[in-house]
């Protein structure tokens, strides 16, 4: 029988194991976290993927792809959501 301090560092152990591996299971889910690298504002990538899955995969890429090739943005994260709202 493991004693308690063992079963805790086992535990532990396994915590850390599971938090390294992704958890994306829908492809709305990848694409609002590729929207947010893409971006750079991980802080917010919970809102990119409920947009992939209101507003479509294949328009949200797009819009990203299209703000990254305005190279003389200061905050392209804040355009993208100004272009999004206004369409």
């Amino acid at each position: 029988m493991q004693s308690l301090e063992e079963y805790g560092n086992n535990y532990l152990a396994e915590l850390k194991k599971r938090s390294s591996q992704s958890r994306v299971s829908k492809s709305y889910q990848l694409v609002g976290l590729e929207i947010a690298g893409m971006l750079g504002d991980f802080k917010n990538k919970s809102l990119y993927i409920k947009l992939a899955k209101q507003h479509g995969e294949d328009k949200m890429r797009r819009l990203a792809k299209s703000v990254l090739d305005r190279k003389n943005l200061k905050n392209p994260a804040a355009y993208f959501m100004k272009v999004l709202h206004s369409e």
